[in-house]
């Protein structure tokens, strides 16, 4: 690092990447216990309410990547700061509009409380969408002929935040009020507030090296534009009950827009990485999301909380992001994110063989699991950084909005129709009157779906039916596993084919901004 200062601003950046993981984890693990029971919730209802926190994540980092050199980095800031303390606000509201309830009114209740926790699960994806938004342009301009290495330490906190997360949750599991558990997230809020409040924002290296903003506009190009603001406005339209020729409508004005102007595809190389990034996105984030209720059984069984398992792997990538330096400049980034891919797949695979295993093998899987995604995120944001660098913040932060959105919209409530659609065939199959009595056609994003309705399955009274729809839904849910294990495979093919495509052209060599608007 340069001098004090920069020391400073990087460290407040951390903290505030912590305050953001640190909201993910508690609301996913409350979202595997306590607020399936407040609200009655199924499965595709949790990852809705999962999904609440992920894609406004996306929203935001593509809409201030838009403007922010304009507004600043402090104003993103600031904004940030702001969602938490309405988030924690919502939060303390919708508990307190269900507890106390009973009767007839509690149905009422938990659909008003489901709501607040909704709504305020998307001013936090708001925020926390708007401190990436910043921290990364930040990092990438101070530390750039290094930008994978530093932006690897960078989302260090990340799993920072799951682990103080995940221990805080874990040690107040059996507090039924969870307005404590949230309202921690007000700790670090508090505190990259009072860091950065004082602090010189850099500007961003593209606008130090002179590129213009229609320069920018060109390296995201049509294809950036189409999916990303595709999924904007998809994700939008179903929150807000658009219809699909409105959908499609602002999509295709957008796209417009982006080719009249720029002239522009997009760069091939984003183009492709944008392709890549939404299953990998999933792969981490997805099963992050579900992790916890996903190891529920064989944790439990063992007699320790589940969420241990996404602790554990968490702490794995603290220490590993940090030391991602010397694999970086062995593997290069294109290697580095092969390997991930191929341990990640080993590990969901290994994870899906767990029912009934002892801790052991458990953790032994959760070991390769939590390897092979440690580097995913920041080192595909490294990699879009050294290669289209004359996008800025643009380009940067697209690639994580496009992966957010993608687990928002599709990736968590598809994971969630994985394990309801194996839990039905698995029940149909055994009991076919059971089925018939237990579930319900419910409707997301991709279409129709049948699911064990809680309420019904809660009111069957004989025991060898009872174990029937336990016995299913563990099925459903270590099938779910097995079968996300093709994201990272899909993954490993595309990054040998771009190994491949830059050894043809002399090996990988970052893309580095030289004199205004010009590149070496």
């Amino acid at each position: 690092m340069n001098n004090r200062h920069d020391k400073i601003l990087f460290w407040g950046c951390f903290i505030a990447l912590i305050t953001t993981s640190y909201a993910f984890i508690s609301r996913m693990i409350l979202c595997g216990g306590q607020f399936v029971t407040d609200f009655g919730l199924d499965k595709v209802a949790v990852g809705e309410l999962q999904g609440a926190g992920i894609w406004p994540f996306g929203v935001s980092i593509i809409l201030f990547s838009l403007f922010i050199d304009s507004i600043g980095y402090k104003i993103a800031m600031i904004y940030s700061f702001v969602s938490y303390l309405a988030y924690a606000a919502l939060a303390m509201m919708a508990y307190s509009s269900i507890h106390g309830v009973t009767g007839n009114a509690l149905i009422a209740a938990q659909k008003h409380g489901y709501q607040l926790l909704y709504w305020g699960s998307i001013i936090l994806g708001l925020g926390n969408g708007s401190v990436e938004a910043y921290a990364n342009p930040i990092v990438a301009t101070m530390f750039s002929s290094d930008k994978t290495k530093w932006l690897n330490r960078l989302h260090a906190g990340w799993p920072g935040g799951l682990v103080l997360g995940g221990l805080c949750t874990i040690a107040l599991a059996d507090t039924p009020d969870w307005r404590i558990t949230l309202g921690l997230i007000l700790i670090p809020a508090f505190v990259f507030f009072f860091i950065l409040a004082s602090l010189k924002f850099p500007k961003s290296e593209r606008e130090q090296a002179g590129v213009g903003y229609l320069e920018m506009l060109k390296e995201l190009g049509a294809f950036g534009a189409l999916v990303g603001f595709g999924l904007v406005f998809a994700q939008l339209g179903q929150v807000f009950g658009w219809s699909s020729s409105l959908v499609w409508g602002l999509t295709g004005a957008v796209v417009a827009i982006f080719a009249i102007s720029t002239k522009s595809f997009g760069r091939f190389i984003l183009a492709f990485l944008i392709v890549i990034m939404m299953p990998q996105a999933t792969t981490e984030l997805g099963t992050d999301g579900w992790i916890t209720s996903l190891m529920q059984t064989p944790m439990q069984a063992a007699g320790h909380n589940p969420a241990w398992v996404l602790v554990y792997t968490s702490a794995i990538m603290v220490v590993l992001r940090f030391s991602a330096g010397p694999l970086i400049h062995k593997l290069s980034p294109l290697g580095l994110l092969a390997a991930c891919s191929a341990l990640a797949a080993i590990g969901l695979a290994a994870l899906s063989k767990t029912s009934g295993a002892g801790m052991f093998t458990i953790f032994a899987a959760a070991t390769l699991y939590g390897i092979g995604k440690t580097f995913f995120w920041p080192t595909i944001l490294g990699l879009t950084s050294e290669q289209c660098p004359k996008g800025g913040a643009l380009t940067l932060n697209a690639m994580g909005g496009i992966g957010m959105l993608a687990v928002g919209i599709l990736g968590a409530p598809f994971i969630g129709y994985l394990q309801e659609s194996s839990a039905t065939k698995q029940l149909e199959s055994a009991n076919p009157a059971l089925y018939q009595t237990v579930t319900v056609e419910k409707h997301y994003l991709l279409g129709a779906y049948k699911a064990i309705d809680p309420a019904k399955a809660a009111a069957v009274t004989d025991d060898s039916s009872k174990e029937q729809v336990k016995a299913a839904t563990t099925t459903g849910q270590f099938s779910a596993l097995g079968k996300m294990a093709l994201f990272p495979i899909f993954t490993l093919a595309c990054y040998l084919a771009l190994i491949v495509y830059f050894k043809s052209r002399g090996g990988y060599k970052p893309v580095q901004l030289a004199s205004a608007g010009g590149v070496e």
